[in-house]
């Protein structure tokens, strides 16, 4: 049993948003296939921050819900930028529950837990200092990220282990809300997905203030899950 975590997986089996057409993405669903089948038993559990699919509604997700469901393992995912399809997480649940997608989890102001260790976490955002309508949809994320550590520390777990889609620090940024949680909550390790390509070499992959971040987003790891413990 172990745990892993792979990000913006971009799948488009459902729709007409081809990744390949971007450098290093060329046949990746079957090397995330490939690599997800040797690294993941039924008994591992993977965390799929954001950017699951292009898919525009949940029926048009259907085929890239239906390829993860059938990976090994169990499935928790939270919302990414691109995550279109996002409904309420009760449609989402009735949905996943309607077509028998039983190993997929919704995280989403709640937290699960693996073994002793919490996994918490929210979207997060690309904020903008200077944008009132951006402040406020940050500051959003970072309540949604407080319900989510609320939830877990009833669970009175041995450690909290927290995942973003947007990095909560970067090469020219520190958004300092959600570090400020981290301190608060007693945080030591941040997964994060949302940057590829060149955007890739000025991530934040290292322990910065006592927190270790690491960068999660499938291009980055060659489309094959990353052991986090």
């Amino acid at each position: 049993m172990a745990l892993f975590g792979i990000g913006d997986l971009h799948l488009s089996l459902s729709s007409a948003k081809p990744m390949d057409v971007f450098e290093g993405w060329e046949d990746y669903s079957d090397r995330l296939l490939q690599n997800w089948k040797s690294r993941i038993t039924n008994e591992d559990t993977v965390v799929i921050p954001g950017d699951l699919s292009w898919a525009m509604t949940l029926e048009q997700a259907y085929k890239d819900f239906s390829f993860i469901n059938n990976l090994p393992g169990n499935k928790i995912i939270l919302k990414g930028n691109h995550d279109y399809w996002w409904s309420t997480v009760k449609k989402i649940e009735t949905w996943l529950n309607v077509n028998d997608f039983s190993s997929v989890s919704v995280l989403h102001n709640n937290s699960y837990m693996y073994g002793k260790i919490a996994i918490t976490g929210t979207r997060g955002w690309n904020l903008e200092r200077d944008n009132a309508e951006s402040i406020k949809i940050y500051l959003r994320e970072v309540g949604r990220l407080r319900l989510s550590l609320d939830d877990a520390v009833k669970k009175d777990p041995e450690e909290i282990i927290v995942f973003l889609h947007y990095p909560p620090i970067y090469s020219n940024y520190i958004q300092h809300e959600m570090i400020d949680l981290f301190s608060e909550y007693g945080i030591k390790k941040c997964f994060y997905g949302h940057v590829h390509g060149k955007s890739i070499d000025y991530s934040i992959n290292k322990e910065v203030g006592g927190i270790t971040y690491r960068l999660i987003s499938a291009d980055h790891l060659r489309f094959s899950p990353r052991y986090i413990l």
